[in-house]
């Protein structure tokens, strides 16, 4: 069905995270590839100042050793990346980058905060130029 799709994951989340690749793999075309996406926030200036100067890269590390499990638990070409910025922006340029025609993303449950500031899948959905399979 799917040639290229992004699956953006809370490493934090990784039942969640299973649960997307493993229905991304049902969805893949033959040849198709999966992007298996984790998005670290920024930290502020002021915050990072007062941080280990090694702290980004061994957050980076971290996320890329789970992604990895996450990768091999399927029998499907998953590539790896880890980016850094405001997640919903960072997952739209990974779609953007490797011409994805899905993009998958798990969703809490919208609370009212929900209603005035966004959530990251809602944005997503916005803003896609794809396809967007949400997931609860």
């Amino acid at each position: 069905m799917y040639k290229n799709i992004v699956v953006a994951v809370d490493i934090g989340h990784g039942e969640l995270g299973g649960q997307l690749v493993e229905k991304a793999v049902q969805l893949l075309d033959a040849g198709g590839r999966i992007a298996l996406l984790y998005v670290l926030d920024e930290v502020p200036a002021y915050i990072a100042a007062e941080l280990p100067s090694d702290l980004g890269d061994r957050r980076n590390a971290e996320a890329r050793v789970e992604l990895k499990a996450l990768a091999q638990s399927v029998s499907a070409d998953v590539d790896v990346e880890v980016r850094t910025g405001a997640p919903s922006g960072q997952i739209l340029q990974c779609a953007e980058d490797i011409d994805a025609d899905l993009i998958m993303i798990a969703s809490h449950r919208p609370g009212l905060s929900d209603y005035f500031i966004g959530s990251t899948a809602a944005r997503v959905v916005r803003h896609a130029q794809c396809s967007v399979l949400i997931s609860r």
